[in-house]
């Protein structure tokens, strides 16, 4: 699903950090070494239909590296 971050996420949290990632290997070899974690947060989107709501997102971050592979687990409005 295509869709574009309007505004700013918040309430930030940390699901994983490091080794606890499912899929830390692949995102070191795609991005790059890195301290990487998996953070979700609230954010409000535009979706590619041009509806905008509320969507809880899930991302990886790495310092120097910035968000990789950001995706909507699901709307809430």
């Amino acid at each position: 699903m295509h869709f574009e971050i309007i505004g700013v996420i918040e309430e930030i949290e940390i699901i994983a950090i490091g080794g606890k990632i499912k899929d830390i290997m692949r995102l070191r070899k795609q991005f790059g070494q890195g301290r990487w974690r998996k953070l979700k947060g609230v954010a409000r989107v535009k979706l590619q239909n041009g509806k905008i709501c509320n969507a809880e997102v899930h991302w990886y971050e790495a310092h120097g590296i910035g968000k990789r592979k950001l995706k909507i687990k699901r709307i809430l409005d």
